[in-house]
């Protein structure tokens, strides 16, 4: 249980630190840029408690949003990624989450790229709706949360691959 806490909190303040110091100044082409801090969100213990969930959610992209200047946008799209997250386990995973035996490092690809993808783009579709806030630039909405959200998926199946136990 302490283990699981301190990790949590180490994969936090990491997580914040790399996004706001290294990832927050990548922006290749003008509109994709890397999220990887969602990796908290993504990797959270399942079975925790979900008001403490939502609450770290809410910290984790208030935290960027602090460093960004950015006007609550990161916390707005944790926060609901965090919310509708147990329907996409529940999508992605089926009778595993159900039984509160889901392991994402045991599962099958397709059912962790499903969750991961669904996750992140909502997460994405959010924050850059937030960010443009304008129905008329819907299609740079649309771009910037699928490219985007493809790099940012790619570098969480990277970290997954080098920091999992399973690899190891």
């Amino acid at each position: 249980m302490n283990s699981s806490i301190f990790s949590n909190i180490a994969r936090f303040i990491g997580l914040v630190f790399l996004q706001v110091l290294v990832l927050n100044n990548i922006n290749f082409l003008g509109y994709i840029n890397p999220y990887l801090y969602f990796l908290f969100v993504l990797l959270y213990p399942f079975n925790s408690n979900r008001s403490l969930f939502l609450f770290l959610a809410f910290l984790l992209g208030i935290s960027i949003d602090l460093f960004e200047d950015s006007g609550g946008i990161h916390a707005a799209a944790c926060l609901v990624a965090a919310f509708v997250r147990p329907h996409f386990l529940r999508f992605s995973f089926g009778i595993s989450y159900d039984h509160q035996t889901l392991r994402l490092a045991a599962t099958p690809f397709g059912a962790r790229l499903s969750y991961i993808f669904l996750m992140v783009m909502v997460h994405h579709f959010i924050l850059f709706s937030l960010e443009m806030f304008s129905f008329s630039h819907i299609l740079l909405i649309l771009k910037k949360t699928l490219f985007s959200g493809i790099f940012t998926i790619i570098l969480v199946f990277l970290s997954l691959a080098l920091f999992s136990k399973k690899y190891r």
